[in-house]
C-alpha cells in the first residue's frame, strides 16, 4: 500500500530514536482541508485505534487509519538530505492536483474541502 524509501526509513528511525516516548510508530493519514482539498498528516504516535491498518515497512511500524487508506494506495515517501530545502517528499499516484507546498492534493473522484488559507 505505502512505499517508504530506505533514506526515509533511516531518517524516521533516527527521529524515533531521539524521542523519549517508548513504543512510538509512524502514523500517516489524510484529512479534509488544505488548499487543494485534502492534506497529508505524518507524525509519531503511540496509540493504535480499532480502525487502523498496521504495516511494517523495512522494520518500521507504520499505522494508517482506515478512512485514509483509499487516498494512500501506492503512496511513496522519500527523504532528500540537501543543504537547502531537504526533507520528506510525498508522491501520490491518486492525486490529480497538488498545491505548491506539496502537502495538499485532490483525487479524480473526490475534491475534499479546499481551504486556500491553510496552505
Amino acid at each position: 500500500m505505502i512505499t517508504i524509501t530506505d533514506e526515509a526509513v533511516d531518517k524516521i528511525k533516527e527521529m524515533l530514536a531521539a524521542e523519549e516516548t517508548p513504543n512510538l510508530f509512524l502514523r500517516v493519514g489524510v484529512k479534509e482541508g488544505g488548499c487543494s482539498g485534502f492534506s497529508y498528516g505524518m507524525g509519531f504516535d503511540d496509540e493504535e485505534h480499532g480502525n487502523d491498518e498496521v504495516l511494517t515497512i523495512n522494520g518500521l511500524k507504520v499505522v494508517v487509519d482506515s478512512d485514509s487508506t483509499k487516498y494512500l494506495r501506492g503512496l511513496e515517501i522519500d527523504f532528500k538530505d540537501a543543504a537547502m530545502g531537504g526533507g520528506f517528499t510525498i508522491h501520490n499516484p491518486n492525486a490529480i492536483a497538488t498545491c505548491g507546498c506539496g502537502s495538499s492534493f485532490r483525487t479524480k473522484e473526490e475534491a475534499g474541502k479546499p481551504n486556500p488559507e491553510q496552505c
